[in-house]
């Protein structure tokens, strides 16, 4: 009975012949080595709500008062400051595109990766 034919790496690695030179066999590679088109999307870390106790504070004064808002102007002020100020801080924060790891979100590499292709043939 024959035995199989394995590639010479893989005769030379069970071997143990690679050892003596101190690293392993040089593999090639089945595709080109180059960036995908996009890479997968990643579920990014939830950001927790804002104005929530604003919010429910305002809507207990509405139902308080039959849904009338001149009794709640002052929660309903309460509120649109809360939300302009949770948008601001939002805006700031997206202006700093690496997150705390140094990592980019994976819609930022997609747009990233769409903006510079990469060079499939030579010119």
């Amino acid at each position: 009975m024959a035995a199989p034919g394995y590639p010479g790496w893989v005769t030379r690695w069970v071997s143990g012949q690679w050892r003596n030179k101190k690293r392993p066999p040089a593999l090639r590679p089945p595709r080109p080595l180059a960036l995908a088109d996009k890479v997968a999307s990643r579920r990014e870390q939830p950001t927790e709500a804002t104005c929530i106790t604003e919010m429910s504070v305002m809507m207990a004064c509405w139902k308080q008062n039959d849904f009338n808002d001149a009794p709640c102007a002052k929660e309903i002020r309460t509120f649109y400051d809360c939300v302009t100020k949770a948008e601001k801080e939002r805006i700031n924060q997206n202006e700093d595109i690496l997150s705390s790891r140094g990592n980019l979100p994976s819609s930022k590499v997609n747009k990233l990766l769409r903006r510079f292709p990469q060079i499939t043939r030579y010119v």
